[in-house]
């Protein structure tokens, strides 16, 4: 073991030096709960810079709680985008029910939020950037970790060691791979192939979306702001179904990705085709099917897993972003409650056991949402199409769906306070200044 830059062994007051692989959701609010209780943390992301845009991600239930205590939810409720409405629209582009968003999604209006994934990514960065090591532009090449710690060597070519290694890279996580194995052991595939980009406002929506469906295929516009704001763009979503299984060759490269879903969507009606031509010509289209992440165990040794890496519960449940806030909580704050032990060994495996014991029943029931019905967006057959037109027409006149337990289905443990002699940097107000 070579340590440059950091020292390993016990996890005592001078040696708790944590890496987290990725810098979208999770790894920023886990290093802002980490440096809280007194880790020296360091985030490496291989895009260059944070990243904005995005489409739109959700808050809700005990992820609120989560960016309360955070102090950062006046900030995010500033951001809130505040839809007003969603029209359904049938194969021929005809109009059958327009609903306020809530009554599809059961939330809590006037408390869950929607948010540009941007916005929150800057608010969860404003938080830590004084206080924690970005490493811009690099990404974990090998890891080999023993009693002592992590010896990590970057792609960019430098070496460190740490006591830790938190992968926070998402569905796709690279930290899975390389310590738990291929991304297809732990895989869950739904039967769906998506693409996301984005494409001008020529519909002049303000503050929507619109959902047309066919039975086994699904377009959607979403404006989330008014007309004429943000350069007039929309968010565009193309969605088909594919059950047997997913087209992986197809979505490793990016010419064949666009014939797929040209395919997929050949005589479509209503804007569907203009939607096409647009993602043809998209710079920021992203192709992948909807799938979850189900692992036996969310850490080996001294590594862990959070947010997607671990159990990405799908775009179909709409939860993904809230399990990453609340696990990056919950990760922290058992970390934490373990900090004083002498022996590290004892002190990781205990504090892993406990992230979780504390997280694995609030994973299960949001991932359960798709079997629940939340997949129910885009029936695969006529006759459940019609179902599920029935039963949108039946919410017009109301203002929410019941709330589905599972958004609550946690109560965050109390934080574990910072230890003696640190203190954390103060919390940011609504503006995001200290």
């Amino acid at each position: 073991m070579t340590p440059i830059g950091s020292t390993a062994g016990p996890l005592t007051a001078a040696k708790r030096e944590v890496l987290i692989s990725g810098a979208s959701i999770a790894g920023p609010a886990l290093a802002y709960w980490l440096r809280r209780s007194g880790f020296a943390v360091t985030v490496v992301e291989k895009a260059d810079a944070l990243r904005d845009g995005g489409y739109p991600v959700d808050i809700r239930g005990t992820a609120t709680e989560a960016v309360r205590r955070m102090g950062i939810l006046p900030r995010l409720r500033d951001a809130h985008i505040d839809s007003r409405r969603m029209t359904f629209l049938d194969a021929d582009g005809g109009t059958f029910a327009s609903v306020a968003p809530s009554a599809v999604v059961g939330g809590v209006e006037g408390q869950d939020l929607e948010v540009r994934r941007g916005d929150l990514t800057a608010a969860l960065y404003g938080l830590v950037r004084d206080d924690v090591e970005f490493l811009f532009g690099d990404s974990i090449d090998t890891l080999d970790q023993d009693g002592h710690g992590v010896d990590v060597t970057f792609r960019g070519g430098r070496q460190r060691t740490f006591d830790l290694v938190v992968g926070a890279d998402g569905m796709h996580s690279q930290t899975r791979r390389s310590v738990f194995g291929p991304e297809e052991r732990f895989h869950r595939y739904l039967g769906y192939c998506f693409a996301i980009f984005t494409m001008p406002n020529t519909f002049g929506l303000s503050r929507e979306a619109i959902l047309w469906n066919a039975p086994g295929k699904a377009a959607a516009l979403y404006a989330v702001g008014d007309a004429g704001e943000n350069g007039d763009e929309l968010h565009a979503f193309l969605n088909f179904h594919r059950s047997k299984t997913p087209p992986i060759e197809a979505l490793r490269d990016p010419d064949a990705q666009r014939d797929l879903f040209a395919e997929g969507f050949a005589g479509a009606g209503w804007e569907v085709p203009g939607m096409v031509d647009a993602m043809r010509v998209a710079d920021d289209a992203f192709f992948d099917t909807a799938g979850q992440i189900r692992m036996p165990h969310w850490s080996k040794g001294r590594v862990a897993l959070v947010g997607d890496a671990a159990y990405a519960p799908s775009f179909l449940t709409g939860q993904g972003t809230s399990l990453a806030l609340v696990g990056a909580y919950m990760l922290a704050n058992s970390l934490a409650a373990h900090r004083d032990r002498h022996d590290a060994e004892g002190h990781i495996g205990k504090a892993f056991a406990a992230y979780e014991r504390g997280m694995r029943e609030f994973v299960a029931v949001n991932q359960a949402l798709v079997d629940d019905g939340a997949a129910g967006l885009f029936p695969t057959t006529q006759e459940a199409l019609e179902r599920r037109n029935a039963r949108l027409r039946g919410l017009v006149t109301m203002p929410s769906a019941p709330v589905r337990p599972a958004y609550t289905a946690l109560a965050l443990p109390e934080p574990v306070p910072p230890p003696r002699r640190f203190t954390p940097t103060p919390t940011p107000g609504p503006s995001g200044r200290r």
